[in-house]
């Protein structure tokens, strides 16, 4: 074996131990965590509780099915890089509440209709699993859950409904925020706790 022979077996060693982690969740595992998760969602929105029981159970289902510390990471966008793994970790708290109440609320006008996966593919290092909405009153529309394994568990880290990435919104409002604190992180998180 010349010197070259050793490189490119190493590198293909490299990649074949690195490849089971990048592609360890298939369609099936990821479909299965979206069927939990809209389970749970139908479950809660048809319950008949209270808004502010609803929207408690809504904090929970996001906090045990979404990457909430990658979800917030890349809707703070290039900011993050400048923030300190405290300010990181007090972002991710608060918009975790944040994001959850004011989806939350939005389900609440999907009372009496429910949501229901009907396929997923592999995109790139992501799973796409996508489901239909049906509402009363409206014309069915689509809703894609976007699921990794890259935390070390099978997690949603996007909801794309017909077409807009919640992420890329959130980072528009996010920035907003940034903007009206002046480029402050903490005064964008204390900002962020009194809109929840």
């Amino acid at each position: 074996m010349n010197r070259r022979d050793v490189i490119r077996a190493g590198t293909a060693l490299a990649a074949m131990v690195a490849a089971p982690r990048a592609f360890a969740l298939n369609d099936a595992q990821a479909a299965a965590l979206v069927n939990r998760v809209v389970a749970e969602i139908n479950g809660i929105i048809n319950s008949g509780r209270s808004e502010s029981a609803m929207l408690g159970q809504f904090e929970q289902v996001f906090r045990r099915y979404a990457d909430v510390p990658n979800v917030a990471r890349a809707t703070l966008g290039p900011d993050a890089r400048s923030a300190s793994q405290s300010q990181l970790n007090a972002f991710s708290e608060a918009f975790a509440v944040y994001l959850s109440r004011k989806y939350g609320r939005r389900f609440r006008e999907f009372i009496g209709g429910e949501i229901q996966v009907i396929g997923a593919k592999q995109v790139k290092r992501w799973h796409e699993v996508e489901t239909v909405a049906k509402l009363p009153g409206q014309a069915p529309f689509s809703v894609v859950f976007r699921v990794s394994d890259r935390s070390g568990r099978d997690l949603f880290f996007d909801i794309v409904i017909e077409g807009i990435s919640l992420v890329r919104t959130e980072q528009t409002e996010i920035g907003a925020i940034l903007d009206k604190n002046r480029g402050s992180i903490d005064g964008m998180i204390q900002d962020l706790r009194r809109r929840s």
